[in-house]
């Protein structure tokens, strides 16, 4: 029998895989169809595969009326606005560009508590917030650091992304108190599915179905693998992993995920491997495990 603590560490591992790979499928559906439509199908799989797993662990049930509101904001940060912004931005922002910036989310959670919850930075910490932020102008740019005073500083879709890090950040943080009240799976089903009830209102304004008759086989893979395996299994994945694994152990992981995005990338989008972008994404997480490694 496998012990418990190598199958949250398989667990979590493929969550990172996933996790990773969700922006390579991401540029693949956008092929077919637009940002808001990628997005509405993702989280549908995604809502029906974590509907079912909150029914088989037995926590399936309506949220009180007095949590509606909080879960309701949650939705609209972590997946309307969220998602919206990394798909929107990866029209063209290359995959492994994004997966580096995403990376420094930890960067800003330790900024928001510096700011917010008045929790200290020491010296080390903060020279590891401006290594990763170094890191991000370089992956950006190219290694044409002068191009920040030119305006031309990257692609478009790169500002998107790097907004999409601070506001994963705070989603991260406003997420804590529903962690508390609920199993993670349940809170995520009904955060992802307020979220998805708010993404529904602009993909109707959109397209909608039209839009969906344009997918490709290709798209139609991209997004199922979105929905099911980045959407649902991932979620599922993550947080049986962290009721086996220390919280610090399993945020090693997050260190995968823009590797496996740029060597993804590499072979199925002809991405290429810059090695000013390898120099830049070493400095975002050497960075990332400066600020994180108490």
């Amino acid at each position: 029998m496998i012990p418990k603590r190598t199958v949250a560490m398989i667990e979590v591992t493929l969550a990172v895989i996933f996790w990773g790979a969700s922006f390579i499928a991401t540029k693949v559906a956008l092929r077919d169809v637009l940002p808001i439509t990628v997005v509405w199908l993702r989280f549908l799989l995604g809502v029906l595969i974590l509907g079912i797993a909150v029914f088989v662990r037995g926590q399936s049930g309506i949220p009180q009326v007095k949590d509606l509101p909080y879960l309701a904001l949650l939705g609209l940060i972590g997946i309307t606005f969220h998602q919206w912004l990394q798909s929107t931005g990866l029209v063209t922002s290359q995959a492994g560009t994004t997966a580096w910036i995403v990376a420094t989310t930890p960067i800003f959670m330790a900024l928001m508590g510096l700011v917010f919850l008045r929790e200290k930075l020491n010296g080390l910490q903060i020279a590891g917030i401006f290594l990763a932020f170094f890191g991000v102008i370089l992956v950006v740019s190219g290694g044409e650091i002068r191009s920040i005073f030119s305006g031309q500083f990257g692609a478009p879709g790169d500002i998107l992304i790097l907004i999409s890090a601070p506001n994963w950040a705070l989603f991260s943080i406003l997420s804590r108190r529903s962690l508390a009240r609920f199993p993670a799976t349940q809170m995520m089903f009904y955060v992802m599915i307020s979220g998805w009830i708010f993404i529904s209102i602009l993909f109707f304004r959109s397209p909608g179905f039209g839009d969906i008759a344009n997918l490709s086989v290709q798209g139609c893979l991209a997004i199922s693998f979105l929905g099911i395996a980045c959407s649902g299994l991932a979620y599922i994945f993550w947080y049986d992993g962290l009721q086996e694994l220390q919280s610090a152990q399993a945020g090693t992981f997050l260190y995968l995920e823009p590797v496996v995005a740029v060597i993804v990338a590499f072979f199925m989008l002809n991405e290429p491997l810059l090695l000013v972008s390898l120099l830049g994404g070493g400095g975002i997480l050497l960075g990332v495990y400066l600020v994180n490694r108490n």
